[in-house]
């Protein structure tokens, strides 16, 4: 029996081992008997029985995308060793990284072709923002591939036919994704346009791996990401896994065999006999993105921060933990939280020993009550939650605090007994931050007061008696109240109201017809909470001559020498409550943040220019007509402590602390600023990755629950797939591995807006940029340097967009060879971006050999990033899709192109409609729209019609609405037309206001604000907003907007210069145009009013 024991714990140690070295394995790559993959952000390299990896690569940056050479003895990877993504290439058994492109971080690894080329994807050459596909030869040579969108690909053996996906991943993890741009699979010979092979089938099929005369690839067409394999011809499908609940990743096939990702585990699939089988690997590591870190930057993780009860602490909160700085001297403090938790609020209560958190240390967002010396964890206040809670509000006297939470009720919790009681519950606020404003306690406890939407969509102050448990509307829905605050001494609430409606634009007469815009429309308003109670804003009289300040001296001298001072009532008279209600002496303003520390007011005021700045302002409540006096400019944020006696002021990532009653003078000296801030030199503190990592997945499975605009999760059981996905976390490596596994999850909603990254990830020291010259260039060694092919052009009235090598001091051009950069030459790096790295806003000098002449010249250009360059890719794209219709059309139509729906695309609206709003047709282009939320902006305008014309003394007349367009329009969509880019074609075409041209757009209409942020910075957003037709049918999502006329730009002509469907936009309008011409009309015959 004691052998037996022994043995069993034995065994159980050696299994306990065995999945401690177990890691989470992506992008396989094999060949012959090695596979290589991606684990830790590493390469590692294991025989195709499985068995103890070995590490191939360690940078602390992401090598993935492995792809070994035909010939089996190199790997082609991606990795960012100098912080661009770029393709490098290794011996197959390790060595030293050799960088083979410098394109500035656009370039992935696909594969190798038969003659030994690499094969990768990359955006650097495209106009339209996408990939391409290019080759890399020995000597660095770039060849794209004359396809638009293709994405991923794979020559047969001969080398002359490529099978490519189409489309890149759509961005959205969603299973069984049948929107417009869905990969699908072609195939491609050189001479030729491309042929789709699958298009009879609307899922994805991507990952084309030719072998024997058939393309293997991955599909969902079951429901599940499985193997299929078709003919070259698209034919004789054939099923060969029957995976169901794990997708298949990724995929790699060579002689034979194909290794796959499923989960976080490599299977291999044997072609001939239809076997596969999970691999057993190890990984032989130290596992270094597990160990103990230390977070030396809190403040790019912060979640706010708070004043203790009395101003002598600052409570900080970062990376879901807790922490208090003192403000002057003492010990910078941690509260005990569990580390597998995140603390997404703290307040101090009124004894400061006690801190009210919100934490999921239960698995739930619970209320805790917790040491704030830190000596211990603390105690739930409650349990059973369900929900994502919102703020810990403690009342004054410490009985009370207030909570809301995602369910918009808002709750109040006696601290002693526990008792719980609903205070109200919203049906018209948003759902994704908190839908209660600004709660407040009275001075005495009795009372709360907070904000609240109205149906109308107004926000209303209301008062709720804690005693009586009744609620009251203190303001009216007429206008937006919010920021309600109690006076010292319980008289009076002051409040923030959009009262002071007043237009900046008096009229639509102007050049776009300017809108009426309300700028400073925020007034300070003040409510006697009882009836009789005089203004103290008011001036003296002589029923109310006021006191001196030796009187005032002398009455407060009285009250501390009291024996026991008379404790604070405040008393309501709730009838006629908004009838009581005054303008505080200030001038209207962009207003918000309002507080009343004492005998004052403060709030912060918008400043609109350039740069947008938020000022701290504040002023007495006093009669002496004094004026507000600016306290700080340019401020992050500001609060009050508990007792309202100190303020918080945050600039940037630094914190003052201030007493209430501090002046401006004061505030602005040196001496004082240095004093006021709070010292966080010292703060740093450690996370445990394995234990952050659980909490993050968990967070990121709440956040769905609770943000997911369906309660119903589109009928998945939400608890199920936690059950299902949770067990792989302990498999997690690092960063990029728990993306991985939480996309997984969520894609189980199978709805669109669902993305995944970002996070605390980790990097290399190196982060070089390539400058880059506006122009594409072709290594070629008989020129002895790079040809110039192609310098982007840019519209004429945007000088702002040139290309370096455009601008007139450099006159580089098409044929100009570029022999040396700052005399070091071109052909004796591995690429010019070799010799542009660091350059960007810098001058350079080059050394330029002119077409058809043998004399070289020195120029001087300052390149740009290669962020610049692919937007001025773009630009001409867009520039050269107005010139093509303005040649086709003699003029006639205007051509406006919306590259997202975003407040910053209204003016590339302004910019392109209004100069053609005269014209006999409109062409509309969101192809590659990305999205926002302008699309009634753009509509309301194209709803406008010309109904009566102007017809002055001379001149030709102008119509009424103003620049409304009186022709026909059409729209140009296509796949990556997204979101609100969709609803724009949506509502245009039910709107009745054109037809639509082009393809299925992508699908994803359930809006979201991308609040639900994870804790360490990274996202894992919710579909939030569902929408729905008045008809009561769901819109878009998962479908995409049908066009109303289908015309596809085939992959080959439209690399090479085609436009299929702007073609057929034109013959649309010049059709409609010649049908119903509508020239602005005569004047009639003026009227004779004479007396003959």
């Amino acid at each position: 029996m004691y052998l037996r024991l022994v043995f069993l714990l034995i065994s159980a140690a050696f299994l306990l081992s065995a999945q401690a070295n177990r890691g989470y394995y992506r992008s396989p790559a094999i060949h012959g008997d090695t596979i290589v993959f991606v684990a830790e952000g590493d390469l590692w390299q294991v025989p195709v029985r499985g068995g103890v990896a070995r590490r191939l690569t360690t940078h602390p940056g992401e090598e993935s995308s492995p792809a070994f050479s035909p010939d089996g003895k190199t790997l082609a990877f991606t990795a960012n060793y100098e912080g661009p993504a770029e393709v490098y290439t290794i011996p197959a058994q390790g060595g030293l990284p050799a960088r083979r492109t410098f394109e500035g971080g656009s370039a992935r690894v696909i594969g190798w072709t038969p003659d030994a080329r690499i094969l990768y994807a990359t955006s650097r050459y495209a106009g339209l923002p996408g990939l391409q596909l290019a080759t890399l030869d020995p000597k660095n040579r770039v060849q794209v591939i004359p396809l638009a969108q293709a994405a991923q690909g794979a020559y047969d053996a001969s080398g002359k036919t490529l099978f490519f996906t189409r489309f890149r991943f759509q961005g959205s993890h969603a299973k069984r994704y049948k929107g417009g741009t869905a990969q699908n699979l072609w195939r491609f010979t050189e001479g030729s346009e491309a042929v789709a092979l699958t298009a009879s089938y609307t899922g994805t099929s991507r990952d084309a791996m030719p072998w024997n005369g058939r393309v293997y690839f991955i599909s969902d067409r079951d429901g599940t990401m499985n193997l299929w394999s078709m003919d070259e011809k698209g034919g004789a499908l054939r099923q060969h896994t029957k995976h169901a609940g794990w997708d298949i990743k990724t995929a790699s096939l060579q002689g034979g065999r194909i290794v796959y990702q499923r989960g976080a585990d490599l299977w291999l699939y044997d072609i001939a006999s239809g076997r596969d089988q999970q691999l057993d690997i190890e990984l032989a590591s130290d596992f270094d993105h597990l160990r103990e870190r230390w977070v030396r930057n809190p403040n790019e993780y912060d979640a706010g921060a708070r004043l203790d009860h009395d101003g002598s602490r600052l409570i900080l909160l970062s990376r879901g933990r807790v922490f208090l700085a003192p403000a002057r001297q003492g010990r910078l403090v941690e509260a005990a939280t569990a580390q597998a938790s995140r603390v997404r609020d703290a307040r101090m209560l009124p004894d400061g020993k006690t801190l009210l958190a919100l934490s999921t240390a239960t698995g739930e967002v619970e209320l805790w009550k917790m040491p704030a010396n830190g000596s211990g964890p603390g105690e739930p206040l409650t349990s059973g939650g369900a929900v994502l809670r919102w703020e810990a509000i403690p009342s004054p006297d410490g009985k009370w605090f207030a909570h809301q939470d995602k369910e918009n009720d808002l709750y109040l919790l006696n601290i002693e007994t526990k008792e719980q009681r609903k205070v109200a519950h919203s049906d018209h606020g948003g759902n994704s931050r908190p839908s209660f404003g600004e709660v407040r306690f009275s001075p005495d406890s009795r009372w709360l007061s907070f904000s609240m939407t109205a149906p109308n969509s107004f926000s209303q102050v209301f008062l709720y008696n804690i005693e009586t448990s009744t609620l009251t509307a203190a303001t009216s829905d007429r206008y937006n109240s919010s920021d309600a605050s109690w006076s010292a001494d319980g008289r009076f609430l002051y409040f923030l109201s959009d009262r002071a409606l007043r237009s900046v634009v008096g009229s639509p007469w102007g050049p776009r017809a300017p809108e009426p815009f309300f700028d400073r429309p925020v007034k300070v308003y003040e409510l006697a909470l009882k009836k009789g109670l005089r203004s103290p804003f008011l001036p003296n009289d002589e029923l109310h001559p006021g006191t001196t300040p030796a009187a005032d001296a002398k009455k407060e001298a009285a009250a501390k020498d009291a024996a026991k001072p008379e404790a604070l009532r405040v008393e309501i008279d709730l009838d006629g409550l908004p009838a009581r209600i005054l303008e505080v002496p200030v001038p209207p303003g962009n207003y918000s943040s309002l507080a009343a520390p004492g005998k004052r007011l403060c709030w912060t005021i918008l400043e609109r220019g350039e740069r947008n700045r938020v000022n701290l302002q504040c002023m007495d409540v006093a009669n002496k007509g004094d004026k507000p006096e600016t306290l700080f400019e340019d401020i992050r944020a500001w609060e009050m402590s508990g007792d309202n006696k100190k303020m918080l002021v945050r600039k940037q990532n630094d914190f003052f602390i201030f007493d209430a009653a501090a002046r401006e003078a004061a505030i602005k000296s040196p001496k004082a600023l240095a004093e006021a801030k709070v010292n966080l030199a010292g703060w740093t503190f450690s996370v445990i990755p394995a234990e952050e990592f659980r909490e993050l997945f968990l967070d990121a499975w709440r956040l769905h629950r609770d943000y997911f605009y369906d309660k119903g999760m589109h009928g998945v059981r939400w608890r199920a797939v936690l059950d299902k996905y949770q067990p792989l976390v302990s498999r997690v490596r690092d960063r990029h591995e728990l993306s991985d596994l939480i996309a997984q999850m969520v894609s189980e909603l199978s709805a669109l807006h669902t993305s995944v990254g970002g996070g605390d990830l980790r990097r290399g020291a190196d982060q070089v940029q390539i400058g880059a010259l506006g122009a594409r260039l072709d290594r070629d060694e008989s020129a002895g340097g790079y040809v110039v092919q192609h310098v982007y052009r840019h519209d004429p009235d945007r000088p702002d967009r040139m290309a370096p090598l455009a601008h007139p001091a450099a006159g580089v051009g098409p044929g100009d060879v570029i022999l040396s950069v700052n005399g070091r030459d071109t052909l004796a790096a591995a690429g010019i971006g070799e010799l542009l790295r660091n350059t960007a806003g810098r001058q350079v000098l080059l050394k330029v050999k002119p077409a058809g002449s043998a004399e070289a010249r020195e120029v001087i250009v300052t390149p740009m990033t290669t962020q610049a360059e692919s937007d001025l890719r773009y630009h001409e794209w867009e520039y050269t899709r107005r010139l093509a219709v303005e040649e086709a059309s003699g003029g006639k139509i205007g051509y406006v192109h919306l590259r997202a729906m975003g407040g910053g695309d209204i003016a590339q609206w302004a910019e392109e409609y209004y100069p053609v709003h005269d014209r006999a047709g409109l062409i509309i282009d969101v192809r590659h729209n990305r999205g926002g939320n302008i699309d009634s902006w753009i509509l309301g305008r194209l709803l406008r019609k010309a109904w009566f014309y102007w017809q002055p003394r001379v001149g030709k007349p102008t119509w009424n609405m103003q620049y409304a367009f009186r022709g026909p329009i059409v729209v140009l969509q296509d796949e990556f037309t997204a979101s609100d880019g969709e609803a724009f074609t949506e509502g245009f075409k039910r709107l009745g206001l054109g037809k639509v041209i082009g393809t299925r757009t992508w699908g994803g209409e359930i809006w979201l604000t991308g609040s639900n942020t994870l804790a360490d910075r990274g996202i894992a957003t919710a579909a939030e907003i569902g929408v729905f037709s008045p008809a009561g049918e769901w819109l878009i999502e998962g479908h995409g907007v049908d066009p109303d006329i289908v015309v596809d730009n085939l992959p080959h002509a439209t690399f090479t210069g085609r436009d299929a469907q702007l073609e057929a936009a034109l013959k649309h309008l010049d059709d409609l145009i010649r049908q119903n011409p509508a020239p602005v009309p005569s004047a009639p015959k003026y009227p004779d009013k004479s007396m003959n």
